[in-house]
């Protein structure tokens, strides 16, 4: 099990970054979840397996997620990465190389809050597995590939700041 992300610093809770590639952490995750909360609502997708990729974009995990109800877009701390705690529900707009997304906050219970924006909920129930699968795989190549038309103006270099301070050296993130 995972230790909490979230730390102490002069008053404010920070999260630190993950060190590692967080996906195996999100899926176990929601695994749990969907067995104790979601198994027995009507628009659960049975067949549907629990998929998450995510790779390090501006020096923050960025990922995607299929669940049995939901496909979604989620960003947390990368290594080296603190980012400050905040209200739930508070909506954050990103830039991406694909263009803008706003992303909710939101919170799991072993990796704290994550940024998330819902692409599908629920499913399309004629979805089968592989293509949700081949979903989770393209969407993310989709998320980091340059915009077809170019858009008004310039790229905003300080939207790194959102995502808070690097760490000082020492401050480990500790994931097991």
């Amino acid at each position: 099990m995972a230790q909490s992300h979230l730390s102490e610093l002069d008053d404010v809770q920070e999260f630190i970054g993950f060190a590692t590639n967080p996906a195996p952490l999100l899926v176990a995750q929601y695994e749990r979840i969907a067995r104790e909360e979601m198994q027995g609502l009507p628009f659960y997708h049975a067949t549907m397996p629990i998929v998450a990729e995510c790779t390090l974009f501006e020096d923050q995990w960025l990922g995607c997620v299929l669940t049995p109800w939901m496909l979604s877009l989620v960003v947390l701390p990368g290594p080296d990465q603190l980012w400050p705690v905040r209200s739930s529900s508070d909506r954050l707009a990103l830039q991406l190389p694909c263009g803008n997304l706003t992303f909710m906050v939101g919170e799991l219970p072993e990796t704290g809050q994550l940024l998330s924006c819902s692409l599908m909920s629920p499913l399309d129930p004629h979805l089968g597995a592989e293509q949700g699968r081949a979903l989770v795989s393209s969407t993310l190549k989709m998320l980091l590939s340059l915009p077809v038309q170019q858009g008004a103006g310039g790229v905003d270099l300080g939207r790194r700041r959102l995502f808070g301070a690097r760490r000082s050296l020492g401050l480990g993130a500790t994931e097991s």
